[in-house]
């Protein structure tokens, strides 16, 4: 990465209790706990200590953020919310108080057919946000929900348990979506996907940008409204990172989808930093004073995201792989290719492939989510293993040289990483492999080869690249490296640059894969086309226009 100096916007005595904990220190629970409650002057003796807000006291509706739903299972869901009756202010318009929430669910969208209801408590440590976990319920059924405090209802959101483990599937429709930069133009596609038919989505990261948002929106240009200074400025502190996602779920269309299908989350570097690797961040800082900063980009997102308790961080650290059956159909890998990765290879950036990608000392992963995933895989009875994750996975040569330039950030600039995964799924016998991915703000779809320096070589699974919601404009159906990139790489079966999202229906026999485009984002009310459809076939990996 490349050293930038920046001014620190910590705090004098924060800096100083960061490097008084010190690197290693600050990496174990107790000191990265004690850091973070310093950081943020969590009390120590735990969230039940502040007293309770008199709910008929919130006169302004407190749902401005709307609701979620997240991480399926066969007998329960998770539900969430967060109280923002001023979402732009620091303290989201409440006292540092908590308060009382009361949740319903219901088979019916009036309400009329409750299944459980029940309340919890919004603490101020956790900036008011509601994550309740509600069981045992019937497998594979939609659920209708909804908050209420004081007077004040939430929207209605629509949910739904996952199949038994076990059980037969005979079908599955997800979407995948990822990169919606608020300054770069409107979430439009999340529009289409609320009205889509979907049982699942999936975020593949980069749900919120670190960088400043001036005050029309950036791209968006508005004349309606003027943003606050504070979204001016990078996103460093805890209340920076709280607040920037209060402006991006004040978005209608990504409220819209919210509400429509529960998500599958997993982040990439902007929702904390541009690029960052474990502990190095992109810029010149030292390592402990970047993990307080990292400790509060984990804290927000934990916070205001449809994640269940084993997720919540502890300092600098959260467990964020995680494994989803949906059936006999489908396993879901969820993987975090940020946390535990080894820095990029030769300064990072578009580079000339050296010895530093093949050193099998070094990681995309980290050893311990390798073995978790592999290890899933030995005892995966699913017909379809998909592998939600963020950096493009199939060999990506970005010129027509002899010796062509690789992503230093994607697997690419990790192929012994790469390596050991695929040897992995081969003596696993896995046989439909596909990987989900984000990060390119472009769609792909590639065919994983066992070699792919030898278009001959085995197909071993399928790539499919959901494009960016918003990031990078509004883009073209043929970008100008279209050419190159498609010479370069022959089991690189589609490449489009337009904004927009993808679907993945799985079948017994087939899946197929819908890319949805939109012409624009800097001015709303795009129209949604499918710009390509391909399937793949159980047993026969390899992509082919539907």
């Amino acid at each position: 990465m490349t050293p930038t100096a920046r001014p620190s916007q910590h705090a004098p005595e924060l800096r100083a209790a960061a490097r008084h904990f010190g690197r290693r220190r600050f990496l174990t629970v107790t000191g990265a706990a004690a850091a973070l409650a310093f950081a943020v002057n969590l009390p120590t003796a735990g969230t039940a200590a502040a007293a309770e807000l008199d709910a008929a006291k919130i006169t302004d509706d407190p749902f401005t953020l709307g609701v979620a739903s997240g991480d399926p299972q066969p007998g329960s869901v998770l539900l969430w919310t967060r109280l923002a009756p001023a979402p732009y202010q620091p303290d989201g318009g409440l006292p540092a108080q908590r308060v009382t929430v009361r949740w319903e669910l219901a088979h019916d969208e009036n309400f009329r057919r409750t299944v459980r209801r029940g309340s919890a408590t919004a603490h101020p440590e956790f900036h008011h946000t509601v994550h309740v976990e509600v069981g045992p319920l019937a497998p594979d059924r939609v659920f209708y929900y909804r908050f209420r405090v004081g007077s004040w209802i939430s929207p209605t959101g629509r949910t739904r348990t996952a199949p038994l483990a076990h059980s037969r599937v005979t079908g599955l429709t997800l979407a995948a979506v990822s990169c919606q930069a608020y300054h770069d133009g409107y979430f439009t596609p999340y529009a289409h996907l609320a009205q889509d038919d979907v049982d699942v989505v999936f975020h593949l990261g980069d749900y919120l940008y670190e960088y400043a948002v001036d005050a029309v929106g950036g791209q968006r240009k508005y004349t309606d409204r003027t943003l606050p200074d504070a979204f001016n400025r990078e996103t460093v502190t805890l209340e920076d990172y709280r607040l920037r996602y209060a402006l991006y779920k004040t978005d209608p269309d990504l409220r819209a989808a919210h509400a429509a299908h529960p998500f599958v989350v997993t982040w990439d570097d902007h929702e904390t930093e541009n690029n960052y690797a474990d502990d190095t961040p992109e810029n010149n800082v030292p390592p402990e004073e970047f993990l307080l900063r990292r400790a509060s980009a984990y804290r927000a997102y934990w916070e205001h995201q449809p994640l269940r308790r084993p997720q919540l961080p502890e300092g600098p650290d959260m467990r964020l792989y995680r494994r989803l059956p949906w059936g006999r159909l489908a396993q879901f890998d969820v993987l975090d290719t940020r946390q535990y990765r080894s820095d990029q290879a030769y300064g990072d950036g578009a580079q000339l492939p050296g010895p530093d990608i093949d050193d099998p000392a070094r990681t995309m992963t980290g050893a311990t989510q390798e073995r978790w995933l592999l290890d899933g895989w030995r005892s995966s009875r699913a017909l379809w293993n998909v592998v939600p994750q963020q950096v493009t996975f199939s060999q990506r040569k970005l010129d027509l040289n002899a010796v062509a330039k690789l992503s230093m950030d994607a697997w690419d600039g990790y192929r012994a990483s790469r390596r050991r995964i695929l040897d992995g799924a081969k003596a696993a016998g896995i046989e439909n492999l596909m990987v989900l991915t984000g990060d390119v703000h472009v769609g792909y779809a590639f065919d994983i080869k066992d070699d792919f320096d030898d278009p001959a070589s085995r197909t071993l699974g399928t790539e499919i690249v959901a494009t960016s919601i918003a990031s990078g404009r509004d883009g073209s159906d043929k970008p100008a490296n279209w050419t190159t990139y498609t010479t370069a790489n022959p089991h690189l079966k589609f490449y489009n640059g337009r904004r927009g999202y993808v679907t993945v229906a799985l079948g017994e026999d087939q899946a197929r894969a819908d890319f949805k485009t939109v012409p624009y984002v800097t001015r709303p009310g795009a129209p949604v086309t499918t710009a390509a459809s391909f399937v793949t076939g159980v047993g026969e990996p390899g992509l082919r226009p539907a």
